[in-house]
């Protein structure tokens, strides 16, 4: 976690080498995001807010479904819940291509109804209340066509179980492919 703040800081103070057509949104845009993950998937509308040519922050309301299986702490555990993201990314060009690269920090609380020993005369059944903090870096690439610009991503980080009501449920490292069609 500590390394996640120097990242930051990083990325904040990161030279910018502009050229002349380096845009991705002008002043605020907005539109659908979905990422997966290998046990689920985030789906939501992002906001995007310029600060400048190069610094935005954005904020997403969505929705997480979950599907961790057998690779959680019990046999299956599936569910999903409501959340947001908070993040900020810095447009970078590298070898004259645009690229975003940012930190950004998800909450999600989330309902699991979860198995044991599936089949079994002793199958055993529960349901976990989970509040969710998914700290990740991202690296998107920005593709604009006319007044939209399409934003595929790859983000790696950890999903942490902040607040477990009900039995201990998978958390862990994650790494999450995204894409989102963001509206000038």
């Amino acid at each position: 976690m500590k390394y996640l703040g120097f990242l930051f800081i990083f990325i904040f103070f990161l030279p910018r080498a502009y050229t002349q057509d380096s845009t991705f949104i002008k002043n605020v845009g907005w539109g659908p995001e979905i990422q997966v993950y290998p046990t689920g998937f985030l789906s939501g509308l992002t906001v995007y807010k310029e600060l400048n040519d190069y610094n935005f922050i954005h904020i997403r309301f969505g929705y997480n479904f979950v599907r961790h299986g057998s690779a959680g702490l019990h046999e299956d555990e599936r569910g999903g819940g409501w959340g947001g993201t908070i993040g900020y990314d810095r447009l970078v060009t590298l070898r004259k291509t645009d690229w975003l690269l940012g930190a950004r920090c998800d909450g999600w609380r989330n309902k699991l109804d979860w198995k044991n020993n599936i089949g079994s005369v002793n199958e055993v059944r529960g349901q976990t209340t989970v509040t969710v903090l998914q700290p990740t870096v991202r690296l998107s690439y920005p593709v604009k066509s006319g007044t939209a610009t399409f934003l595929p991503s790859l983000a790696f980080g950890a999903e942490i179980n902040v607040q477990t009501s009900g039995e201990e449920v998978g958390e862990g490292l994650i790494l999450l492919l995204g894409v989102s069609y963001i509206l000038d």
